[in-house]
């Protein structure tokens, strides 16, 4: 089968590998049908995340069981499935809480050598009980919301977590740092969870367009201090009660502790990438200031949003803006690296 493997900083290929298959009695085997490449994939690709030579990337996919092991009994072949980026037992103690992420046996696809990743046309998976979430399967026939449903595997999850994380309830004023994919999918979770004001922090007019959209109501185009006084201003000198950082920069969480109003938190998703961590003990101690957030367990979050996106009420699909085949994941790499691309949609 066809795989997307990264050799080297900016050299990503598409190549033959060997096929995915069962080889322990939970595993299932996924035929992709859609796939998508993710902003943390980047880091991956520039080589600010080291890589074995050849490593599998990519996790978020979903698609149509193929094979499954003995033990599996939650899936069966046919059945249309979204996997969530990491796979996780379901059993633990840490999933029994809800924190797959950190699941005894759960990894990451791609992320750890020797694992599939969801760039391919096929895809083992090791937990099939625990990990895949089925979806209809009359949904394999509606384009939109296929593409919409790959959402649940990171995206619109992860957006869910900073929104949950910062606190955001009915009438709050939400500010969100990062105009990404995440951030425009934490639009979307501050809207569902009631917030009356979310102020979109952004400077590419077709993103904080799109922010508006999914519900902003106020957009920040400036920077670093220029973007804390601006939602200052905004918020009659108080801040937000909630922020959603969504980028993972020693700026980005500069500016969202920076624009917290005393008692409010910060709902922090994006990946830490660079030097230092933004985070002004002082100002958080003196203002009651809380941080919560870190690696999404998108898996906990899909029964609860998987309603509203068959629905329609949650439709985030509108986060890709540009379609490529497997062939041409490695121009879709090219075209988010440049910015000239928001999120890449995968079709093998």
């Amino acid at each position: 089968m066809r795989a997307t493997t990264l050799h080297a900083p900016h050299d990503i290929r598409v190549e033959e590998v060997p096929d995915a298959a069962v080889r322990e009695p939970g595993d299932a085997v996924v035929r992709v049908l859609r796939a998508c490449i993710c902003g943390s994939d980047l880091w991956a690709y520039r080589g600010e995340i080291p890589r074995e030579r050849g490593q599998r990337i990519g996790h978020e996919f979903l698609g149509v069981v193929e094979e499954t092991g003995p033990e599996v009994s939650g899936v069966r072949p046919g059945d249309l499935v979204v996997a969530p980026f990491t796979w996780s037992d379901g059993v633990c103690e840490f999933c029994a809480e809800g924190l797959t992420t950190s699941c005894e046996h759960g990894g990451f696809w791609g992320g750890t050598p020797g694992s599939d990743g969801g760039q391919a046309e096929a895809v083992r998976v090791p937990y099939a009980d625990g990990t895949l979430v089925t979806l209809p399967a009359d949904a394999a026939g509606d384009d939109r919301l296929l593409t919409a449903l790959l959402t649940l595997s990171d995206v619109l999850g992860t957006g869910h977590h900073a929104a949950v994380g910062a606190g955001v309830r009915p009438g709050a004023t939400v500010a969100v740092v990062g105009d990404g994919a995440v951030g425009l999918c934490g639009v979307l979770a501050a809207k569902r969870l009631g917030a009356e004001r979310i102020i979109a922090l952004g400077r590419h007019t077709a993103r904080t367009d799109l922010a508006r959209t999914f519900g902003a109501t106020d957009v920040v185009a400036e920077r670093g201090d220029a973007a804390v006084a601006a939602v200052r201003e905004l918020t009659g000198g108080r801040g937000a009660h909630a922020v959603i950082e969504a980028v993972g920069t020693e700026q980005s969480m500069a500016t969202a502790v920076g624009i917290a109003r005393p008692g409010g938190a910060v709902g922090w998703v994006g990946v830490p990438h660079g030097s230092g961590n933004g985070l002004n003990m002082e100002t958080l101690f003196q203002n009651n200031i809380a941080v919560r957030g870190g690696v999404a367990p998108v898996r906990t979050y899909i029964p609860e949003l998987l309603p509203d996106v068959l629905d329609g009420t949650l439709d985030p699909s509108p986060v890709f803006d540009l379609t490529v085949d497997l062939d041409g994941v490695p121009d879709g790499y090219r075209a988010m690296d440049a910015r000239t691309a928001l999120k890449v949609l995968v079709k093998p």
